[in-house]
Order: structure tokens, then sequence, then C-alpha cells
């Protein structure tokens, strides 16, 4: 068996069986990313041929499972991980599926929020590829996550955000789009209106304090 097919067991299993352990009887159901989106987001990284990718929010690894099959087939390197609430919320079951699909190898988790971590690995100088998004859903919490975000990721890197149909993400997001160049890109194949991928400027576009297009939805 490749390194592949492990992963895309591992990754079929939980989508079928759901983790060994869940914080209730449905949560499962409600947090995880759907295995078609999860599929979208294999294919929209494994295009971007990413040697880093940093994902925020793990839970039960499902998002983090599709990454790490897309760096693996395109000789990727890192998979950083943001999730404060690893241990204390779902009881290691992401960061446990990461290693029983021998993702560690490739994969850190950092189990810091990442409105805390974010800052500090810009000033480390991490620079990414590509992101997923998929932790706090709070407006304030997601627009710091894309402000840092457009440090860490390269110029003309991707961004992929889900549940974009909540409006703190939205809002954010439009924010970024309205007023820094950041491009819409369309996530094919997921569920309709719940990703959205962001194509950072090849050249940063610089704020003018006298000017702010409006952005609140």
């Amino acid at each position: 068996m490749t390194h592949l097919d492990m992963i895309r067991e591992v990754r079929r299993k939980l989508a079928i069986n759901g983790p060994s352990q869940a914080r209730t009887v449905d949560d499962f159901a409600k947090v995880t990313l759907p295995e078609r989106d999860c599929d979208a987001i294999r294919d929209v990284m494994a295009a971007e041929t990413p040697g880093t990718v940093i994902e925020i929010g793990l839970a039960y690894g499902s998002s983090a499972l599709a990454i790490g099959e897309a760096l693996i087939s395109v000789g990727g390197k890192r998979h950083l991980i943001l999730d404060p609430f690893q241990e204390s919320e779902f009881r290691d079951a992401g960061w446990k599926a990461i290693r029983a699909a021998q993702l560690d190898g490739i994969a850190t988790l950092l189990r810091e929020k990442s409105q805390i971590a974010l800052p500090r690995l810009a000033t480390e100088g991490l620079l990414a590829d590509a992101a997923f998004v998929d932790g706090s859903h709070v407006f304030h919490n997601v627009f710091i996550d894309l402000y840092y975000l457009q440090m860490v990721v390269r110029p003309g890197g991707l961004v992929v955000l889900d549940d974009y149909w909540w409006p703190g993400v939205a809002t954010a997001s439009h924010y970024f789009e309205t007023n820094l160049g950041w491009q819409s890109q369309e996530v094919a194949n997921g569920t309709p209106g719940r990703l959205r991928a962001l194509r950072l400027p090849e050249s940063p576009v610089k704020s003018d304090f006298k000017k702010l297009t409006p952005f609140w939805l």
C-alpha cells in the first residue's frame, strides 16, 4: 500500500465511521467538513503544487487529511496546523487521524489560537503557498486571521475559507476582496456557497487611509 493509498483509506474510514470519540453523538456530522468538500479542498490545494500549507482549525481532522493527501501527491513538505482546542474539546481526535495516516512526518500542530500564533509566525518569516481557514467564525477573529495570513502566504498564493455562508466569515473576506485586491476563485465540486477561494495579488495593494470601499454585507 502506498502512502497515498493509506491516507485515502484513513479519510474514507473517518467519513463513513466518524471518530472513535466525539463531543456529542451528532457533533462529527455538525462540525466536520463533508467528504465532497474535503475532495474539493484536496484538488484546489494540489493544483497549487504547494510546499507549505497552513491550516486554521483541526477538529476531527477531515480537512487536514485532505490537505495532507494533496501535499503528499505533489511532494509538499510542510503542513502547519493551528488549533488551541484539539485536546480540550476534541481529545486529540484530529491529531490521531493525522498520525494514523502517517502524516505527522510533514504535519505540525500548534495548540494556540491563530490570532496569537500568526503574528509570531509572520515575525519569524514563515512563508506558505496556501492556507485553509476554518477556525473562529466571529468577524474580528476571521479578519485578524486574514490580516496576518497576507503576511504569511506568498504573493499570488491562495487562501481558502470554509463556511463562507456565515456573515462574520463573508464580511471579513469581503474587506480583503474590495479593498486589498484579493480575487475570488471558484472551488469546483464543493457544497454551493460553502467554500471561498481567494487569490492574493502578486503585488500587495497599498491602503489609502482617505478611502475605504464599503465591505459590510
